[in-house]
């Protein structure tokens, strides 16, 4: 059973998700220049099973994504493409715009 930890906000009429792999929570992702805080403040609403990342995943209109558990979840799904992955200090990013 994989946890995943998220924050479900309405966004113009939209349900956005930010969710991330448990781990990486309170996390600095550092490479070169780029400095990228996965903060409690925006992905740390609750944590969260496999079921309903799932349902989150499938229902959400505009997901950010950061770990590999959580893109291999969303790219298993249907959710996103793996040319969208970017990788920053080693750890996966995607962001997901369904229209």
């Amino acid at each position: 059973m994989m946890q995943f930890s998220v924050k479900v906000a309405d966004y113009q009429k939209n349900q956005m998700l930010n969710i991330c792999d448990i781990d990486l929570l309170g996390k600095n992702i550092v490479q070169d220049q780029l400095n990228m805080n996965i903060s409690k403040s925006y992905y740390g609403e609750k944590i969260i099973e496999d079921e309903e990342a799932e349902s989150l995943l499938k229902s959400s209109s505009i997901i950010n994504m950061v770990g590999k558990n959580t893109i291999t979840l969303s790219l298993k799904l249907g959710v996103g493409s793996e040319n969208g992955v970017k990788v920053i200090g080693g750890v996966p990013f995607l962001i997901v715009f369904k229209m």
